[in-house]
Formats: C-alpha cells, structure tokens, sequence
C-alpha cells in the first residue's frame, strides 16, 4: 500500500463533538467519518480494522464448532409478534411496510430468524448446533454518542446455541464464554466477565463482558477481594444486620405523625428524627399501563432494569402527580402502602419482615410511624428491587464494593425455549417422542468493539493498535523524497517487507517529514521504519515501536529479518 494512494483524511485538530477518546482518534486518523447521528462510514484504514478483529472472532467461533450463516436485516413483522417481542423492543425498533403495505421490521437481533431455520431439525442426533453470523443490525438509539461505542446501524457478530436439555446448554454457554474470553485477550481487551440482566432478550443466566473505560456508559460493581462482578442492573450486596423490635413492643396499629413541610426523605430525617433505614420510601410507578407501588428502605435507590425485570413489564415510568393524587388522595412526600389493596405493591427484599418502620399516610403532610411491614402492608410480589452503591459489602465474601466504568463489548445469555416454543421447533428424541430445543445467546459488537481497543490502546499522539488489529503491520517513511538514493532505499526496504509476508505501508508523499511523523503517530500502525539520508550514509534505518517510543538503528539488508521478529513477539504478548 502506498500513502500517497490511499484515502487517510487525517485531521490536525480535535472534532468540537467528540467526547470519547476513541472517538476523537478514530476521526482525527482517518479511520471513520459520521454521516448523521449514530451512522457511521467506515474509511479504507477502518474497514482493515474490523475485517481483522472479524478474523479473530471468526476464528475462534469456528473453533468451537462454529457454523456461519447470513440472515436478512429486513424482516416480517409476524415472527416477531409470535415471540411476543414486537410489542417488547419499543421505540428502538425501525418499523417500515413495503410498497405492497407489508409491515416489516429492521432486526435488532435474529433469534428469530435463526429459530425459523431450526424448523428444518429433525432429529436429537442434530444436535448440538453452533450457528453465527455477522450482520448489520439497527437500533432507534434516543441518544447516539461517543463515535462506534453507540450508534444506530453496527455489525453484530450473533451467535445461537441449540441444545437438547439444559445440561447441554450449560455446556455450549461455557463454550461460548471461553471462546469471548480468547477472543478478547487476541484483541487486546482487558475484558471483565459480570453478572447481568438479560433485558429483553429473556432467558436465565446472562454474562456481560466489560472493558472498564471512561467513556463507557455501564457501572460494574466489583470486589477487589473475591473477583464478584456485578453490572448495577444485576448487581446486590450483603447488608449489615438489622434490629428491630420484638412484635410485641409495637404499638397494635401505626401510628399517626403530623409532618407539616415534609418533603423528602431528608426532611423526615432532620425534622423528625427518623432514619433514612427505618423509613419505607413510597415509589408510584406505571408499569404496563397499571398503577404500582414499590416500595424500598429510604435510603436505598431503586433501580429500574431490576424492576422491570421483576415485573417483565415493557414499559414503566413514573406516575404523575396528578395521577397520584387521584388514586392514593395525596401528593408525593406522604405516600404509603399501609391499607393499600387496590393497587398492586411490589417490594424491596431488604424491607421483608421489618418492624417499627416510618411511611406515608397517604395524607398530605402525615405519616405513619411502627409500622410492621408483614402485618400492615399486603405485598403481593418481593424482589431484588434496589441498586447498590460503593462500599458496600460484597454479597460473596463482605469486602467493599468498587465501582467501575466500562463499555459492554460481549454479552451471553441462557434463552431457554422462549423462542424454539413460540415459533414450534421440535425435534424426535431417542425415545420417539418430541424435544423442543433449548436455546443460547451470544453477541459481539464488531464497531464497538474496535472502539474499546481504540479506548484502551492510545495515548496523547494518537491510536496505538496492538499488531493483530492494526490495519497495517509497518509503516515505512521515506524522509527525503527528492533524494534518489534515499528513495531507492526506501522502496527496497517496503519491497523485502512485503516478500517476507509483512503488512507494510510506504509513505511516498511529497510532504515535510513532520507531517509524516505526525500521521505515523495519529494512525498507530505498530512500527515505522524511518529511511532518510543521514542514517543511510551509515548503512542503517530507524526502527520505531509505536506503543513504546523505543528507536533503535537497523542495518537496511536486516530490516526484514528484525521487523519479522519484532512482529512475532508483539503478537505473543
């Protein structure tokens, strides 16, 4: 490859709106430029990228026993609606009709798709079958940001498990968990694998794999003690025991308070003396269409993936006031359950058999004091409903909790026979009667993807990209164009290069050698070789590695051999 026909438009300057470090880089080198929000061209340097971290995936999902398919982006709307998800995946979802009034949707994901073609499985003996692609998919994205990290239109490599039992599908779950973790180490990802909710996507157990970063949009709570890892949407914590007291110490029934002002947890706590944990904090929210209650301790955060998966709602939000007003007859700040039936009331684990406990009225400007959650309040479903926060203990050994910031890069999950049930896929078992398969998960944004490595992999002068990624191997400079002795060196060091089986690009530009020194850095290709007079007039060249700054002179007859080697141990790292 020659720089001087190639298409690398690098920028001298931070774009205005790009936050991401990954971001401003893969701009400022050349790699991607935006077409709209969330929508992203992939340049000639970008598009070397992700054909290699392809490579890697693709390679290690063939491993396994990987089959690749290629499944269409535009689908109909009927297989969707007989898994129940059209209605689940909302907004997000580009929903269009064909010129023939069809209405058909953009895939989010395929586990429809694939399970449509698992009707063609006959027998037990088919199975297990590993199937993957890499596909296009599309999401409505409220809020597309930070460059490839998230957008509306990516490539997914998806892959899905199709087992006889579950045995079999813990089985294909740990395959698949073990290929990501090789996958991820290849790409150069420090990936940490958590605990997490499966969404919409259903299912059991759900693994996510995490590359703690800045720019990432996910919190992990971590256990530097034990290795618990935890996303805030799964995430729980051993809290410290309780003493209330004994049943007989409370007064028959709760008590009235007159709280004139009181607002807030806060104010109950400052003018009333009433700690934040012996008060029961009254959350009204619509859930699918319904009036719900949900309760948790008052100094505890609700969070709301747990409480949707809790429910298995759609759609939740919270009530209006004068939604409020109408049906409990106070505004929020005096809400409670006690005596509520009308309305479903769904509560925290932490608040189970507590006692002496503080809650609205349901009056404005009253609440309630000694009140004994069992005996006072009918709840009609318990849950892990509250998120944690730093420093509590680990639910595992009891070490503090650490946050982290991190960008999901992967994400596994145990579907069960969701799927395989609702669009009838069957198979004969060895005893002729019918098995229905059960089903795995599996995803990896190939986008995204590039970006942690970009994330993880850079430093003030540009991208600096482990070798297995990069989009060439070396970069050869050629410092004095109008030298014919200099430019013959040149173009025999890429030549040699390239018959030893080198990824190399020449920087054959007629412009100063600053500005190729200054591209050479932005780009992050891993190593340059640097021909120019002086160090010719010794016999030798300059080798550069990127990521360390390292220089050593190199005598031209043995670039090839060196280069070769230094490849070699920088792909063994």
């Amino acid at each position: 490859m020659r720089w001087s026909q190639l298409h690398i438009p690098t920028l001298r300057e931070d774009p205005a709106d790009a936050d991401a470090a990954s971001h401003r880089l893969l701009l400022r080198a050349g790699y991607i430029r935006q077409l709209m929000a969330g929508h992203y061209s992939l340049l000639p340097l970008g598009i070397r990228v992700r054909a290699k971290v392809m490579r890697i995936i693709r390679e290690e999902m063939d491993r396994i026993g990987g089959q690749e398919f290629l499944l269409p982006c535009m689908q109909p709307v009927q297989i969707w609606e007989k898994t129940g998800r059209l209605a689940v995946m909302g907004e997000e979802m580009f929903r269009l009709k064909d010129r023939r009034g069809a209405d058909v949707v953009l895939g989010m994901t395929h586990e429809e798709i694939f399970s449509h073609l698992a009707l063609e499985m006959a027998s037990y003996r088919e199975l297990p079958q590993f199937w993957y692609q890499f596909q296009t998919k599309f999401r409505d994205e409220p809020r597309p940001k930070s460059g490839l990290i998230r957008v509306r239109e990516f490539t997914m490599k998806d892959s899905y498990s199709f087992d006889v039992d579950e045995a079999g599908l813990d089985a294909s779950f740990e395959a698949h968990r073990t290929a990501y973790e090789r996958i991820f180490a290849r790409l150069g990802i420090p990936a940490i694998a958590v605990e997490a909710s499966s969404g919409s996507m259903g299912g059991s157990d759900s693994v996510e794999f995490m590359c703690p970063s800045p720019a990432g949009e996910d919190r992990v709570a971590t256990c530097p003690s034990c290795g618990y890892a935890a996303n805030l949407e799964k995430a729980t914590s051993a809290l410290p025991e309780v003493s209330d007291p004994a049943p007989g110490d409370l007064p028959a029934a709760p008590e009235r308070l007159a709280t004139p002002g009181v607002r807030t947890i806060e104010d109950l706590v400052t003018r009333h003396g009433l700690a934040a944990d012996r008060q029961i904090k009254t959350l009204v929210q619509v859930v699918d269409g319904r009036l719900t209650l949900v309760l948790l301790r008052g100094d505890h955060p609700l969070s709301d993936q747990k409480l949707i998966d809790a429910t298995g709602a759609v759609q939740i939000r919270p009530a209006q006031p004068e939604e409020i007003s109408a049906a409990l007859g106070a505004l929020p700040g005096s809400l409670g359950a006690v005596g509520v039936t009308e309305y479903p009331v769904i509560a925290d684990l932490a608040l189970r058999g507590r006692r002496a406990m503080a809650t609205g009225a349901n009056i404005d400007e009253v609440h309630l004091t000694g009140v004994d959650v069992d005996r006072d309040i009918v709840v009609g479903q318990w849950a892990d409903l509250r998120e944690v926060t730093p420093g509590e203990p680990c639910p595992r050994c009891g070490a503090g909790l650490e946050f982290v910031q991190a960008i999901e890069i992967g994400h596994i999950f145990k579907l069960g026979r969701k799927y395989t049930t609702a669009l009838g896929v069957t198979v004969s078992g060895p005893d002729g009667g019918t098995i229905t398969p059960i089903m795995g998960s599996y995803g990896i944004g190939v986008e995204r993807a590039m970006a942690a490595i970009a994330e993880v992999h850079h430093d003030d002068a540009g991208l600096t990209w482990p070798v297995q990624v990069a989009p060439a191997e070396v970069t050869v400079l050629l410092l004095s164009v109008r030298d014919e002795s200099a430019r013959a060196a040149a173009e025999s060091v890429y030549r040699r290069l390239l018959e030893a089986g080198v990824e190399a690009v020449i920087d054959d530009r007629d412009v100063r050698p600053g500005v190729k020194y200054a591209d050479s850095e932005l780009t992050g290709i891993p190593f340059r070789v640097s021909v120019g007079s002086r160090d010719l007039a010794d016999g030798v060249v300059e080798v550069t590695t990127r990521a360390t700054g390292e220089k050593e002179r190199v005598p031209v007859d043995a670039v090839a051999d060196r280069m070769r080697a230094l490849i070699t141990a920088a792909r063994s790292v």
